[in-house]
């Protein structure tokens, strides 16, 4: 996940793996031999102790894909895992067969030992791909998936992606049975846990307080919280040159839990969110919901090391990377701060500004859907009608729709939608020309406007990016009718 080149060894690998990006994409097509990804058991050391998680290995034996500019999204996906899984790419926009999900009913997943072929244009970006299967999400069953532009490959600066992630030695099974009270509603999701190893350790945690007008945080208590599979006892250390210039590509890919990016003294810009880009934005602290990623571009400007720490809202808890120079001494860095982090909010989506918005047009259809639920009795649904019991969001080819989401609960939802970037044109009653997105936080009794065009016909997910929201049923479809 990690390029440690300079900038003219990263273009030559780059152009070394696309073997002539110069070639239109229906020539790459047929001259490019498919990548393979392989779903597959691995161990990794978390706090000393063996863990035994997923992942999704490329060729070159990296968790995760990474695209050089103008090649096809053109995979075999091997499932070595041993149970059956479906991996979403998410933040592409294929036809709805090839989205990776079998929930609508497009393909069935992938039996043990079945490799499929996927083959559709690259959606640039920073992206990540995921289960959709059952809860092999939380056991790791995730990795970066990232399409570079020509302009990154020009670029003087260091290329470096982060994938976080929340991590507990328990079986998601016993976490959801505990939440639930043995109870999953209305989401069957495939027998639960799709084959996720048994572990141990843990304990599920109370909401912070259920009173009327309380905010619930965290729904689990994570064993650790992991950037690259590791914790900030054996963190990554990004070496970097003096006064080099690093592009962080951060992805939130933890199950259900939201981070605050923190780099203390030091100062980045915001280049992208969800893989599109942004007006520059500079800052040192950066909120990031589950399955959003962030681009920050991270200039040394003379210091020796930085640390980009993300810590998780209402707790100390924490993980992260340190970029520092070629031969700078690293410090010692808890993985616990010294103050509970806040929860996450809307802070930086009302700052930004797409550099490519939606075309101005008239909103042909306006949708309004309301988040509904609670952590006790813990059962969560979009308007009254927990998944598969939906109230489908219906489109037609060729508008420009505005989906309302009204949250009508005291937890904040990560709100993905499948097979479309969307526009975050206001929030609470306040119209923005906002960040283009395919996930955007909707925090407690809040109101956020999202437009888009319905130009991918076709049956599409929208659902809460908590897997254990969206086990219990917070998930519906948005139908081309």
């Amino acid at each position: 996940m990690s390029t440690l080149l300079s900038r003219r060894a990263f273009v030559g690998a780059s152009l070394a793996l696309a073997g002539s990006v110069a070639l239109p994409r229906f020539a790459l097509a047929q001259q490019s031999a498919p990548r393979t990804l392989v779903a597959e058991r691995r161990v990794i050391d978390v706090v000393g102790k063996a863990a035994n998680v997923f992942g999704i290995r490329a060729q070159d034996g990296r968790q995760g894909l990474f695209l050089p500019a103008g090649e096809r999204f053109l995979v075999d996906l091997e499932n070595q895992i041993g149970d059956e899984t479906i991996i979403h790419w998410h933040g592409q926009v294929p036809d709805p067969a090839q989205d990776g999900v079998s929930d609508t009913g497009y393909v069935s997943p992938l039996a043990a030992g079945e490799t499929r072929s996927f083959d559709f244009p690259a959606r640039s970006g920073t992206h990540w791909m995921h289960s959709h299967h059952g809860l092999q999400e939380q056991s790791l069953l995730a990795a970066p998936l990232v399409v570079y532009t020509a302009e990154d490959e020009k670029a003087d600066m260091q290329d470096e992606t982060i994938l976080l992630h929340d991590f507990t030695f328990r079986s998601p099974d016993d976490i959801l049975a505990e939440l639930t009270g043995g109870q999953a509603g209305g989401h069957d999701m495939h027998n639960m846990s799709g084959g996720a190893m048994p572990m141990d350790g843990g304990m599920m945690m109370d909401g912070m307080d259920h009173g009327m007008m309380a905010m619930d945080l965290n729904d689990v208590a994570y064993d650790a919280f992991l950037a690259n599979d590791r914790t900030l006892e054996d963190p990554q250390i990004i070496r970097t040159e003096p006064d080099g210039r690093v592009r962080l590509r951060l992805i939130n890919g933890a199950t259900s839990s939201a981070f605050w990016i923190n780099l203390g003294d030091a100062e980045a810009t915001v280049l992208a969110v969800d893989g599109n880009d942004v007006e520059p934005i500079a800052g040192n602290r950066f909120p990031m919901t589950p399955a959003q990623r962030l681009d920050l571009l991270i200039d040394m400007n003379g210091k020796s090391v930085v640390p980009v720490l993300a810590q998780v809202e209402g707790l100390a808890d924490r993980t992260g990377v340190i970029i520092a120079v070629n031969g700078a001494e690293i410090p010692k860095i808890s993985r616990m701060a010294a103050e509970v982090e806040a929860p996450v909010d809307l802070s930086l989506e009302e700052k930004l500004v797409s550099r490519h918005p939606l075309t101005s047009r008239a909103v042909d259809r306006t949708i309004q859907t309301m988040i509904m639920g609670s952590m006790a009795p813990y059962a969560w649904n979009l308007d009254n009608a927990p998944w598969p019991n939906r109230r489908p969001l219906t489109v037609a080819e060729g508008e420009r729709v505005t989906l309302e989401i009204m949250n009508h609960s005291m937890m904040a939802h990560p709100m993905h939608l499948h097979g479309h970037h969307f526009q975050v044109t206001s929030l609470n009653g306040r119209a923005l020309s906002g960040a283009v997105r395919d996930t955007v936080l909707v925090p407690p009794m809040a109101t956020v406007g999202i437009s888009f065009d319905a130009d991918n016909p076709g049956r599409w997910l929208f659902h809460c990016h908590n897997l254990y929201h969206m086990a219990t049923g917070m998930m519906t479809e948005v139908v081309y009718g």
